[in-house]
């Protein structure tokens, strides 16, 4: 794999086909401007505002996974790139008003063994 190629499991997968890097993605930022925890839910709102130049090939394709309610790390595995990238393309959404957020009941999924081992095990399978 050369600097120029996706990984070799996006290419030739279609909708995979305009893979770019992280840095790229996020136009060089590396910090989200809004808060965001993995477990948080995010939702399309169908009432933002965003100028077509703003808005790049990952943030519709994050908003378009955002028509129902989706956590951020499943936005990030879905868009396959890195969760922090994710988080930047969503606190893009936000501030345009396009996505809503809402953190995590912290209770939900840390007191639950069944879960946490669940999530251990799918990120060993990574």
């Amino acid at each position: 794999m050369t600097d120029e190629e996706p990984p070799a499991d996006l290419a030739g997968q279609s909708g995979h086909d305009m893979w770019v890097r992280p840095y790229t993605a996020t136009y060089g930022r590396t910090q989200p401007s809004t808060v965001l925890d993995l477990m948080s839910l995010v939702k399309a709102t169908g009432r933002g505002r965003i100028s077509l130049d703003r808005l790049g090939y990952e943030h519709a394709q994050a908003l378009s996974l955002c028509r129902v309610p989706i956590a951020v790390a499943e936005v990030a595995a879905h868009l396959r790139q890195p969760a922090n990238v994710a988080k930047i393309l969503l606190s893009d959404l936000i501030d345009a008003g396009a996505v809503t957020t809402r953190p995590p009941a912290h209770d939900s999924y840390t007191d639950n063994p069944e879960l946490l081992e669940a999530l251990l095990v799918g990120l060993r399978n990574l």
